[in-house]
């Protein structure tokens, strides 16, 4: 078993309990929702920048240990982050859905809640959270559960983000409907990360489409790379949550990528 399947198989098992409470929490829902536009946002600059909240990860171990998500969030936000993540998984990422409770509360910038999502409790979870968006895995989800995961966010209102990481991922997302596409470097079954993975899908993407560029972006270099190769924004996590200065590290990157756009 590869491990985003492992990880996905775990996450099955693990929203199970919640599954009843679906038509409770959309209800619940529809009465107070109000989302701040995460995708709209990403558009408003030549080139958005997804800033991520992240203690831990599979392939990177723990990140940051005592790290206080809020005041990382509120240092991403007067940095000039277009968005934040915030990564919610508690087995494999160390996340916690209160976090991104919190973060809401704190600021004012989108938030993209970071799970893996496999049922519509969970989008609706999301929703009540605090989250403006959350991401839909490919290589997660059938094709059934893709389309129904997509239509369930549309008729929320909630964006969702589609994540892709090679041509047959990007056909079926692009199949199903979705106009919001991620582009991850990172390879979910072995880790591996390649920026060309960016540069290769990019171009397939047909106009109209926001596309971001995910995974293995830890430089100024990295930034030019995936903004040349067409994507409106990246998602950049590990490179700033290693930062001993996140919010010098995201100001250069924004100005980097202002700089390219311009070029």
């Amino acid at each position: 078993m590869n491990r985003l399947a492992e990880i996905i198989a775990h996450k099955r098992t693990e929203i199970e309990p919640l599954i009843g409470y679906t038509e409770e929490w959309k209800q619940k829902f529809q009465q107070v929702s109000s989302f701040r536009g995460f995708r709209k946002s990403l558009t408003a600059d030549t080139f958005g920048i997804i800033a991520e909240v992240k203690k831990a990860s599979p392939s990177a171990g723990i990140i940051s240990e005592n790290v206080d998500p809020v005041n990382v969030a509120l240092a991403y936000e007067q940095a000039g982050a277009n968005c934040i993540s915030v990564l919610t998984d508690q087995k494999y990422f160390h996340g916690d859905l209160g976090d991104l409770t919190s973060i809401r509360k704190a600021v004012s910038r989108p938030l993209l809640r970071k799970d893996f999502t496999v049922h519509e409790v969970q989008i609706y979870q999301a929703a009540l959270a605090g989250a403006d968006a959350i991401l839909l895995i490919v290589a997660a989800l059938t094709d059934q559960e893709l389309d129904h995961l997509l239509k369930a966010a549309e008729r929320c209102g909630i964006d969702a983000l589609v994540e892709v990481h090679n041509e047959p991922e990007l056909n079926r997302a692009l199949d199903a409907g979705a106009s919001f596409i991620g582009i991850n470097n990172r390879n979910l079954a072995t880790f591996q990360v390649d920026l060309q993975t960016t540069e290769a899908l990019a171009p397939l993407v047909p106009k109209g489409r926001v596309v971001i560029s995910e995974s293995g972006i830890k430089s100024v270099e990295d930034i030019r790379r995936v903004a040349t190769a067409g994507v409106h924004g990246a998602l950049i996590g590990e490179s700033l949550m290693r930062a001993a200065n996140p919010q010098a590290l995201l100001k250069i990157f924004r100005a980097a990528a202002a700089e390219q756009a311009q070029n």
